[in-house]
């Protein structure tokens, strides 16, 4: 049984550690919240272990401190995207990540900004704001709609799986095609010219990686239906921003909700924030009460396989993204 030395970095040390401490009672358990501090703990310590989480955005992020520290062989990343880690040798070093921690979460984030367009809500709430009774007002069902999820890891299947039960045509996109649950047809993405066309509503749930960067662009923007909306649940930087500023300038598609942007926070000045058929949150579609202690949870789970010399379970490949 190994007893490695574990550093928990994260904004929410206290629980983390209380609930780590007593599935592993006999093992050194460190915190640290914040980025600064987490260098010297490594050094200090000579921790074999880190759980860390990306709480104060990429910028500053010690990455080069996980990567270059000669005692640390496993970081456990507290979330899905490990963009913030790449590259590394994983030979030397693994990293896993906590995949499905907010896959459920996500999904109704993206159903929720479906369903935001198809019953009219802006149009609604802009008639409550002058008081104005829309005689004519009517909904839109979203039943027998399509839509394209682009990325078919936890976080689109469970997308697929609302939609399903929605009654909606579920078409997906995957880096290796195979039969998906709920997904009528799966595609690679070499499909997606195609694919843009039919669909009424476009899911993105890739990570963002040399494959995936600007995969949504000018030329997808071109081939959607004008009734098109896009749900962005991936990583800014997937959605090629000019290429949509454009779309939603020439009437292109009918809207979008967007969680992740390229430069984020989202600067004041930024013209997405401008667009009545836009939904602008704050890269929170993951975030909700209790995300962070059941990703503790997941690393609990892997740390027991660890010490048992067992394979680990969530390895990301840093060549994959995923």
């Amino acid at each position: 049984m190994k007893n490695p030395t574990v550093i928990l970095h994260t904004s929410n040390p206290a629980p983390a550690r209380d609930l780590l401490a007593a599935r592993h009672p006999d093992l050194a358990i460190h915190t640290c919240d914040s980025y600064d501090a987490l260098p010297a703990m490594i050094a200090e310590t000579g921790a074999e272990v880190v759980y860390s989480v990306r709480f104060a955005g990429t910028p500053g992020y010690p990455r080069q401190a996980l990567i270059d520290a000669p005692s640390v062989t496993w970081v456990s990343v507290g979330g899905s995207g490990i963009d913030h880690m790449n590259p590394w040798d994983p030979q030397a070093l693994n990293v896993t990540n906590s995949a499905g921690v907010a896959a459920d979460m996500m999904a109704q984030y993206a159903l929720g900004g479906m369903l935001h367009f198809s019953l009219g809500l802006p149009a609604f709430r802009a008639a409550q704001e002058r008081r104005g009774w829309i005689a004519a007002g009517q909904v839109e069902p979203i039943d027998d709609k399509t839509v394209l999820i682009v990325g078919l890891g936890k976080t689109g299947e469970a997308v697929a799986a609302r939609c399903k039960a929605m009654g909606m045509t579920t078409l997906g996109v995957r880096a290796r095609p195979k039969p998906t649950p709920n997904v009528d047809d799966v595609h690679g993405i070499d499909d997606l010219p195609a694919l843009w066309g039919r669909a009424d509503f476009i899911v993105t749930c890739v990570p963002l990686l040399d494959s995936t960067r600007g995969i949504v662009g000018a030329d997808a923007f071109a081939a959607m239906k004008d009734t098109a909306v896009i749900v962005d649940v991936s990583r800014g930087g997937v959605i090629d921003e000019a290429a949509l500023l454009d779309a939603l300038d020439q009437g292109r598609i009918r809207g979008a909700a967007l969680d992740v942007f390229s430069i984020e926070p989202l600067p004041a000045d930024h013209a997405l924030w401008g667009y009545d058929n836009v939904i602008i949150t704050p890269h929170c579609s993951s975030v909700y009460e209790g995300w962070d202690l059941k990703s503790v949870e997941m690393f609990s789970d892997n740390l027991t396989r660890y010490r048992q010399g067992q394979p680990l379970t969530n390895i990301v490949s840093p060549a994959r993204g995923y």
